[in-house]
């Protein structure tokens, strides 16, 4: 009897956090959900020497936020650093720094609590493609693709989640790609780090959830490819609802989402009916699909500039 009354209690909790969510969800439907203020927040980019990196630096410092660039180009980040206070930004430190390297990440996160403060945005951003089918992918570029798209997340947030925590404010941002959702034809390596990235941090999203650590927020950004010269040479079958994205449009789509603490964002928005389709497609009827986007031939022309973005 007692249980009975438990699991009736239990279900009618639910039900009230239920009713309460769904008009919740209606009104921010209606309503745009008010943007959260970043000024003088600290905002770490890491692969903010150039393409995505460097744009989300120059908006956040259009914003007021102070900025701590990280990337392994000495000379690109520093050019970042300089267009951003040519922008506006009162406070950016450019810091050359290989992520990596575990021991790098940790060394140079000590140095930015020093002479910074605790950061409180992290925007994971660094990320390399190889662009070779699998067996034509040397091991050593494969490992490389981990380091850099997938454990410099690890070791980023061991530096900088617990202040966050501590002080219950914070948000994580994950750059992670469609190719983190899908597999894609010649992108083994890459596919496997941005799910690994995608995975990680949503589970430590959860984490945060379940531990009741309210002032910790997530983003999860997955889009389709960016022209900022990762991915030269490759081509969609579909640009009208495929298409490669602009750098500025994603990088404002990024921006708006931290500002509006939206946990996930796929670019262009069809990559939504996409994941839709491929959760009860039957196979065949999905490799069908594929081959009419022309999915299968995307990195037929791969060139790419194989630098960090």
């Amino acid at each position: 009897m007692a249980l009975n009354l438990h699991s009736g209690k239990k279900l009618f909790v639910f039900l009230g956090k239920l009713v309460f969510a769904l008009l919740e969800i209606m009104v921010f439907a209606l309503i745009p959900k008010p943007r959260k203020n970043v000024a003088g927040e600290i905002v770490l980019i890491t692969g903010s020497g150039s393409g995505l990196g460097r744009l989300l630096a120059l908006k956040f410092g259009h914003l007021g936020s102070v900025l701590v660039l990280w990337d392994i180009n000495q000379e690109g980040n520093e050019e970042t650093c300089r267009m951003a206070r040519e922008a506006g930004a009162t406070r950016a430190y450019a810091y050359t720094c290989d992520c990596s390297r575990k021991e790098d990440v940790y060394r140079v996160a000590d140095q930015v609590k020093k002479e910074v403060g605790d950061v409180s945005i992290l925007i994971n951003n660094a990320g390399i493609v190889t662009g070779r089918t699998f067996l034509d992918c040397p091991d050593e570029l494969m490992e490389k693709s981990f380091d850099v798209n997938f454990k410099a997340h690890l070791w980023t947030y061991k530096a900088f989640l617990p202040a966050m925590i501590a002080n219950d404010h914070g948000h994580l941002v994950c750059i992670s790609s469609a190719a983190g959702l899908t597999g894609i034809n010649g992108l083994a390596d890459y596919c496997a780090s941005k799910f690994a990235a995608f995975g990680f941090a949503e589970s430590i999203f959860m984490e945060t959830l379940a531990k009741k650590q309210k002032g910790i927020k997530a983003t999860i950004v997955c889009p389709f490819f960016i022209k900022t010269g990762m991915f030269d040479g490759c081509v969609t079958g579909c640009p009208s609802l495929l298409p490669i994205l602009e750098p500025e449009y994603a990088a404002r789509k990024i921006v708006d989402a931290i500002l509006q603490e939206k946990v996930y964002l796929y670019m262009p928005r069809f990559i939504y009916f996409l994941m839709f389709l491929k959760s009860f497609l039957p196979l065949k009827l999905g490799v069908l699909f594929v081959e009419f986007m022309g999915i299968f031939h995307v990195m037929d022309g791969f060139t790419g500039n194989k630098k960090k973005d």
